[in-house]
């Protein structure tokens, strides 16, 4: 029987370059689970922090995380210590003999942080490397079409577990700040903007620019904030899609998840907002020469699945009526802060440190998704017409 083909997870050569002499250093004095020297490759996927694939001298596989170099824009973002801390604590929760297995949450291994910037120039951690598929289109065209709702359904299930878990039961208890979330949200992710809006192109000299109509949605959405105690504070892993998942080798289902970069305590709301986002897009959101992205909003050809059916599953595990009222806003929302996101990669492309080969497209692109998180608010019947006259 021939192996399954391979989907996802592509390594390539080295991009943001790392000191391997010094890595392998530091492995063999205080890594033992790492057998040195390693080869160390770079993975082609992901925009922020620089990941890379490291194979020991036995064979055995792992992956490294890291901050980029050079001075960043954004005290909040890149924390690869935030993410072995949460991914810590769900292993320990997963090898609890007390957890059963419907409850653990699927996750890659933690093996060691490093915060000692003299090894690699940033700190970094090390985690185990899970050999199955990635799906960076999330219209899953590798695979026949009863996978891909299976593929999706479990992925939704895992996120309802993922809510469904007790910070303080995890001892996350002090690891965000108890206060609502998107209150939180909106203040700080407002400030990271308006410093990424003002980074220069180094060879053009041109501002990255601001999200279209920034003040006044921030102004709507601070004035129809969610009820967040219908839920309570939980896990919100920040970054919660497809290919941020990775899927058993032959089986249609999720073996772990990938990128906690943005992860913190608040509304489950908006990870599954996030998890859903290909069906608040239309195919016609973008230009041509900019961003591609699946889009299943009004194109239900290309989608492997119903919104409804997934929303359905989340609340049937999640124990939550459906529909979730709340939605419009946490979608409208997560589209907003997808802008901010994008503006990232955009500025620090600008800077030139940007770790991904497409982070050029982000300039011309974040634009559009911050017209689309305005969009959604206005098709949904949720701006009053004075509201809509004002935006």
């Amino acid at each position: 029987m021939s192996s399954p083909k391979k989907v996802g997870g592509e390594v390539g050569e080295v991009r943001a370059n790392i000191d391997g002499d010094k890595l392998n250093a530091y492995l063999k004095t205080h890594v033992p689970a790492v057998a040195t020297p390693v080869t160390i490759k770079q993975f082609k996927f992901g925009q922020s922090n620089p990941t890379y694939f490291l194979t020991d001298a036995n064979s055995q596989r792992f992956v490294l995380r890291k901050k980029p170099a050079g001075q960043l824009l954004s005290k909040t973002a890149h924390q690869v210590e935030r993410e072995y801390t949460m991914l810590r604590a769900l292993h320990v929760h997963n090898t609890n003999r007390s957890t059963p297995p419907e409850k653990r949450v699927p996750i890659p291994e933690p093996i060691v942080l490093c915060e000692d910037v003299a090894v690699i120039g940033t700190p970094f951690y090390i985690m185990e490397f899970l050999d199955g598929r990635i799906f960076t289109d999330p219209r899953m065209p590798e695979v026949p079409a009863q996978a891909r709702r299976e593929c999706w359904l479990d992925a939704a299930r895992v996120l309802a577990k993922l809510s469904l878990l007790s910070p303080s039961s995890l001892g996350l208890s002090s690891f965000a700040s108890p206060k609502p979330y998107f209150p939180r949200q909106i203040k700080s992710l407002s400030a990271v903007s308006s410093a990424q809006a003002q980074a220069v192109d180094v060879d053009t000299g041109k501002r990255t620019g601001d999200i279209p109509r920034f003040e006044e949605i921030v102004a709507w959405y601070q004035s129809h904030l969610p009820d967040e105690s219908k839920t309570g504070s939980r896990i919100v892993h920040g970054d919660y899609k497809l290919d941020n998942l990775v899927f058993h080798p032959t089986e249609n289902r999720v073996i772990g998840i990938l990128d906690w970069e943005l992860c913190t305590l608040g509304s489950p709301l908006a990870d599954l907002a996030n998890f859903t986002q290909p069906w608040a897009i239309s195919p016609d959101s973008f230009p041509s020469n900019g961003i591609v992205m699946a889009a299943f909003k009004n194109n239900v050809k290309e989608a492997p699945i119903e919104l409804e059916a997934l929303e359905r599953e989340y609340c049937h595990i999640s124990g939550q009526p459906h529909p979730i009222p709340e939605m419009v806003f946490a979608r409208s929302w997560m589209l907003f802060r997808s802008a901010v996101i994008m503006q990232g990669i955009a500025a620090r492309y600008a800077r030139r440190q940007a770790s991904s080969e497409r982070a050029h497209t982000y300039v011309v692109g974040f634009p559009y998704m911050g017209h689309l998180a305005h969009k959604t608010l206005v098709e949904a019947g949720a701006m009053s017409e004075s509201e809509k006259a004002k935006l």
